[in-house]
């Protein structure tokens, strides 16, 4: 009677703590969806072309992006070589951002949903884990590069907040400070309420940053100049690379362009699924990401370079934060009231970050993984619980190797881009069943072999094999120059060999629900039922036989393997 009577209560908690879902869904599908996994309604599909706009130079002003061409410069490049890199790698950041993304923007379905149809209905688990766990990450690593700038701001305000003068708790070596970790859980604190808005909303975010932070780089631009007196020294150096040592060191400024965006790359559909329509997440996204990158690069190699000026006795200084550190101690109240907006404009930078590629990519993801409980809000509070409890600062005393890692480790996403882009583009050319994406039993098209699809692992272990031995160069390990030269073009490596390994074994063991021409359905969509034997009025048409391979309602056994 006790066992009966406790097996009712945790029924009933459970019960009270799912996430808003269909009534009528069986157990099954209550692993596969919920309210934020569907299908985008039309009153949730709020984004124009000019939101994407916001969204990009929201996103392109950060501190990472600022320092992008630092390395290039110090491995040889001239500054205006390592520009031209950051111009054609986002250039091709963008031309793979609006292939991903018009998967969503024509469908309205995430990357979770998405990888689906090529990795299977429980398959698709292992590429969304891999992308949630790498946000989680970077959440407290830019949470901490965020905790800089309160730093900064609390300095400007009170000049002995000061970490030398302040009496520290943590350990030396810890790498950290009181005034350091202080200021970091501010920061992560005052970023929580950004997270309750729901992705629809959160637009107007990145509206507001897209105004005030570049404003307030341009004014920090003007201000080194000024006081400079001239660009400074970065900017009249030459190239001290030549010949092929030239062309792999640009080859690498390009790769690292892309590197830095191939976890987006994965999961734009995630925010291009509440486009309004599919044109709008295509030439908005595809200039404005060069664009917003290329400008934020430029004035963080000018700034870089007047720093050399104003401070002949040091080392270059990339980082801005540092900079405007210096500028604390050598300027009055007027120059500290300045430094305290611009310092507030970098925090916003990193808060709008932040919730665009960790926050809701990691809490749709999540969302993916136990959607019954979990919905983008509280996935995202669990992103931003594990950035706080990782303790960034740690990860960050051998800063140069653990970042090289995480940027080393994120162009493996390639492989899962090569995957689906593959499967959407060539294989399936456009066309998705978008309720069989939902459907547990084994009947249906993307259930494969036990819910997996061996084609699509098969292709995404290949594209790693390619790339393994010289990602374990890139972390210190001395590795043949032939692996280090296939490496330092990983992103294409990993992507062409996964495609063409996914296409050539759908031409042997073809997939079902495939189409014989180009069919992009997206425009049956509005508000799709998902309960079994039941069709709302907005779900997909019945289409033509002849026309689609597989897209009758499976009432035969598709094809196995």
């Amino acid at each position: 009677m006790s066992r009966r009577l406790h097996s009712s209560k945790l029924s009933a908690f459970a019960h009270k703590i799912e996430v808003d879902h269909e009534e009528g869904l069986t157990s099954a599908q209550l692993m596969l969806t919920n309210h934020d996994l569907k299908p985008v309604e039309p009153a949730r599909r709020l984004w124009g072309p000019w939101n994407f706009v916001g969204f990009w130079i929201a996103d392109s002003f950060n501190i990472n992006t600022w320092m992008i061409s630092s390395s290039m410069i110090v491995n040889g490049l001239s500054w205006w070589q390592s520009w031209i890199c950051v111009w054609i790698g986002y250039f091709v950041a963008g031309f793979f951002i609006c292939l991903t993304g018009r998967i969503g923007a024509t469908y309205h379905i995430g990357f979770p949903v998405s990888a689906r149809s090529s990795f299977g209905l429980w398959g698709s688990l292992w590429p969304v884990f891999n992308r949630a766990a790498m946000a989680c990450v970077w959440y407290g690593v830019q949470s901490y590069i965020g905790g800089h700038c309160v730093y900064i701001m609390i300095r400007a305000i009170w000049t002995s907040w000061d970490r030398q003068t302040i009496p520290n708790t943590f350990a030396e070596g810890s790498g950290t400070t009181t005034a350091d970790f202080v200021s970091f859980f501010l920061f992560w604190f005052c970023s929580l309420p950004a997270i309750w808005f729901p992705v629809h909303q959160i637009r107007h975010l990145f509206t507001v940053k897209a105004y005030f932070v570049p404003m307030a780089g341009v004014a920090l631009f003007i201000w080194c100049l000024v006081r400079a007196g001239g660009a400074g020294p970065i900017i009249r150096q030459s190239n001290t690379v030549h010949g092929s040592d030239l062309a792999w060191e640009m080859v690498k400024g390009i790769m690292s362009s892309i590197a830095n965006f191939a976890t987006l790359i994965v999961n734009d559909p995630d925010f291009s699924r509440f486009a309004k329509k599919p044109r709008d997440a295509l030439w908005s996204q595809f200039f404005t990401i060069p664009i917003g990158f290329a400008a934020t690069s430029f004035i963080g190699i000018f700034v870089s370079s007047s720093a050399r000026v104003i401070y002949p006795d040091d080392k270059p200084i990339w980082d801005p934060l540092d900079l405007l550190e210096k500028f604390i101690n050598d300027g009055g109240s007027a120059a500290r009231f300045g430094i305290f907006v611009i310092a507030a404009a970098f925090a916003l930078a990193q808060l709008g970050t932040n919730i665009a590629a960790n926050s809701i990519s990691a809490g749709t993801d999540m969302t993916a993984l136990l959607p019954r409980f979990i919905n983008i809000r509280r996935g995202g509070y669990i992103c931003a619980a594990v950035g706080l409890a990782m303790c960034p600062y740690n990860l960050l005393t051998s800063a140069n190797q653990f970042t090289t890692y995480l940027s080393a480790y994120s162009v493996f996403l390639s492989s899962i881009a090569g995957v689906q882009i593959c499967d959407y583009y060539i294989v399936r050319k456009g066309f998705l069943d978008i309720k069989e994406l939902y459907d547990a039993r084994k009947t249906g098209p993307y259930f494969f072999n036990f819910g997996f699809n061996w084609r699509a692992y098969t292709a995404y272990i290949a594209g790693i094999l390619i790339n393994v031995v010289g990602f374990v160069g890139a972390i210190g390990v001395d590795v043949p120059m032939g692996a280090r030269y296939i490496y330092n073009v990983n992103f294409f490596t990993g992507f062409i060999v996964s495609s063409g390994v996914y296409f050539l074994l759908n031409k042997l063991s073809p997939v079902p629900a495939c189409s014989d021409k180009w069919m992009e359905v997206g425009d049956e969509i509005t508000d799709i039922s998902l309960v079994y034997d039941q069709h709302s009025s907005g779900s997909q048409r019945d289409f033509d036989e002849e026309a689609v391979v597989g897209s009758k309602k499976y009432a035969d056994e598709p094809p196995k393997a």
